[in-house]
C-alpha cells in the first residue's frame, strides 16, 4: 500500500471517532499549552528583570557592605557598617581609582512623609556628591519634570531639600498645581520640595515613582542617624574599563579596611553586567525546571494515548482482518495506527501551542495593565518548535505498542472476531 493511500486511511479513522480523537488529545493539549505558558512567561520575567537591572547602565559598579552571600543564611550579614566616608574619599581620589568618573554614595529606608493631613509611606533614598551636580541625573538616567536636583553645596551643607517621585506627588499634592516650594516631613522633619521626578517606574531595584531624594547628608544626619552608607555606586568612564576598575576598587578597600586575604572582604561587587548574568542564568534555570514538571502532563497525555489506541485496535480487529485478507500487509497496518498516534499528538500540540500563545498575550497584557509593569508578551519559537516536535515523538512512543499488536493480528482469526 502507498503511503499516500496509508495517511487517508488513517485520517479517515481519525474522522470516524471525532470524540473520542478529541478526548485522546487532551492530555498532549494541557501538555503543551503549560509548556507555552511557562516558556513565554518565563522570557516576559526574564526580560522585565534584565531590563530593570540594565537601567543603572552597563558601566556602572556597586560596592555592598558585608560578605557576599552564597546562600539564604548568609543574607543577614549583607546590611553591615563597613562602608564609611573615608571609602568614599579614598575611591574618589585618582590615584587609587583613575578610571571612575562618578562616586555616589547611598543611604535608603522607609519613612512616612506627610503633607498636611496626607501621609504615603515611602522609600527615602539619600544620595548626591559634594564633587558633582548632575551625579544622580548622570548615573539612574532621571530627571524632574519640576523643579531640580540638589546640588553639591546641598550636600555640603545636610539641606532640608528633597525630590519627590511622581506617585509621591499624587499621593501628597493631588490638589496642589505645583508643589515646587512646598514642606513635606518626613519622620518629623520637614524639607523643602526642590523638584518631582518625571515618571519612571522601577530602574534597578529603585521604584522612583514611590521615593523621596535627599542629599545623603541629610539622610545621615537628619533621618537614619547612620554613618555608613547602604551602596556606594561608581560609574567607570567606559566600559573597556570596569574589570580594571572593579580590581582598583577591591585593592583601595581592601587598603582602607586593613583586609590581606580576600576571603575576609567586608564588602562585595556587582557589575550589571555581572548581575544580569546571574539572574538570567537564574530565571532560564527555573524556566526548565518548570517545562520539567509540565512535561509530566504529557506523559500523562501519552500513557493515555496508548490505552485509547490499544482500545482502538480491539475495536477495529474486523477492519484490521478485512484489510489483511484482502492484500495489506503487517507493515501497512503498523503504518496505519502509528501515523493515527502522530497525528493525534501533532493536532494536540499544534492546539496547545495557539491556546498557550492566546493565554500568554491575555496574561502578559494582566500584568502590565494591572500591576503596572512594563511586562512584554515574548513568543517562545523554541517552545513552539518543542511543542511539535515532543508531541509528536510521544505519538511515536506510546502509539507503537499499539499499532505493533494491530500489525500481529491473524487476519482468519481478526475476521472471526465478535
Amino acid at each position: 500500500m502507498k503511503l499516500k493511500q496509508t495517511i487517508e486511511t488513517a485520517l479517515a479513522g481519525l474522522r470516524s471517532n471525532r470524540s473520542r480523537s478529541a478526548l485522546t488529545i487532551l492530555g498532549i493539549v494541557i501538555g503543551i499549552t503549560a509548556i507555552m505558558l511557562v516558556m513565554s512567561l518565563g522570557a516576559g520575567a526574564q526580560e522585565l528583570v534584565l531590563d530593570q537591572i540594565q537601567g543603572l547602565g552597563t558601566k556602572t559598579i556597586v560596592v555592598i557592605p558585608g560578605r557576599e552571600p552564597k546562600g539564604p543564611s548568609d543574607f543577614a550579614n549583607v546590611f553591615l557598617d563597613s562602608l564609611k566616608i573615608r571609602d568614599v574619599e579614598s575611591l574618589q581620589s585618582k590615584s587609587n581609582v583613575p578610571f571612575a568618573a562618578d562616586i555616589m554614595p547611598v543611604i535608603f529606608g522607609t519613612a512616612q512623609s506627610s503633607y498636611g493631613t496626607k501621609t504615603y509611606q515611602t522609600t527615602v533614598l539619600g544620595g548626591g556628591s559634594a564633587e558633582s551636580n548632575n551625579i544622580i541625573a548622570d548615573i539612574f538616567d532621571i530627571f524632574p519634570s519640576q523643579g531640580s536636583f540638589f546640588d553639591t553645596e546641598d550636600v555640603k551643607a545636610s539641606a532640608d531639600v528633597a525630590v519627590i517621585g511622581n506617585k509621591v506627588r499624587e499621593e501628597l499634592f493631588d490638589s496642589v498645581d505645583n508643589p515646587i516650594g512646598q514642606r513635606i516631613k518626613i519622620k518629623g522633619r520637614n524639607f523643602k520640595v526642590i523638584g518631582v521626578l518625571s515618571e519612571k517606574g522601577q530602574v534597578s531595584f529603585f521604584n522612583f515613582d514611590e521615593m523621596v531624594l535627599v542629599p545623603y547628608t541629610s539622610a545621615q544626619t537628619h533621618l537614619f542617624g547612620r554613618k555608613y552608607f547602604d551602596r556606594i555606586i561608581i560609574s567607570a568612564s567606559d566600559e573597556d574599563k570596569i574589570v580594571q576598575t572593579v580590581a582598583d576598587i577591591k585593592d583601595t578597600l581592601r587598603e582602607n579596611h586593613s583586609i590581606s586575604n580576600p576571603d575576609d572582604d567586608d564588602f562585595f561587587i556587582q557589575t550589571q553586567v555581572d548581575l544580569a548574568a546571574r539572574l538570567s542564568t537564574i530565571t532560564t534555570s527555573l524556566t526548565w525546571f518548570l517545562i520539567a514538571m509540565a512535561s509530566i502532563a504529557l506523559f500523562v497525555g501519552g500513557i493515555g494515548i496508548m490505552n485509547i489506541m490499544l482500545v482502538s485496535v480491539t475495536e477495529r480487529t474486523r477492519e484490521i482482518g478485512l484489510r489483511k485478507a484482502i492484500g495489506a500487509t503487517d507493515r501497512d497496518i503498523l503504518t496505519q495506527f502509528l501515523l493515527e498516534a502522530v497525528f493525534l499528538t501533532a493536532i494536540g500540540g499544534m492546539i496547545g501551542i495557539l491556546l498557550g500563545t492566546g493565554l500568554s498575550f491575555i496574561i502578559s497584557l494582566g500584568l502590565s495593565a494591572g500591576l503596572g509593569l512594563n511586562w512584554k508578551f515574548v513568543f517562545p519559537f523554541s517552545g513552539a518548535a518543542l511543542g511539535i516536535f515532543v508531541s509528536s515523538l510521544v505519538g511515536l512512543v506510546f502509539g507503537g505498542y499499539p499499532a505493533r499488536q494491530a500489525s500481529k493480528k491473524s487476519p482468519i482469526e481478526a475476521l472471526r472476531y465478535e
